[in-house]
């Protein structure tokens, strides 16, 4: 069965549209929708999966305090990210199942005078 040349360019061009609908592009994706800021801290990192599991606080209005696994935006935060590290990350509204821009937060220093 031959196809013909109309046919064929349209086949291609409905999967182009296709592909290109289905890649994730963090500014269309979220555009319009409210953002949060959210915070937790690493229990666990699965590199096959590509996921981390974080024990995230309250994020009023979008999530109760949980720990649940999330993928990431960028892939190379696996990389970066140890177990025990404290995130910051940002959430939108209807996507509870990825962090976009991951931020490893530098642990406090105790400026308190010791306790006796």
């Amino acid at each position: 069965m031959r196809l013909t040349r109309p046919t064929r360019l349209a086949a291609f061009i409905g999967v182009v549209l296709g592909v290109a609908l289905l890649l994730p592009t963090t500014h269309a994706q979220q555009r319009g929708k409210k953002e949060y800021t959210f915070r937790g801290k690493v229990e666990k990192i699965d590199t096959k999966a590509k996921t981390l599991t974080v024990n995230g606080e309250n994020v009023e209005g979008w999530m109760s305090a949980m720990t649940m696994t999330y993928g990431v935006e960028k892939q190379d935060v696996i990389d970066h990210v140890k177990v025990g590290d404290q995130i910051t990350a940002k959430v939108y509204d209807g996507d509870a199942k990825t962090l976009y821009d991951v931020k490893v937060v530098p642990p406090k220093s105790s400026t308190a005078p010791p306790k006796k």
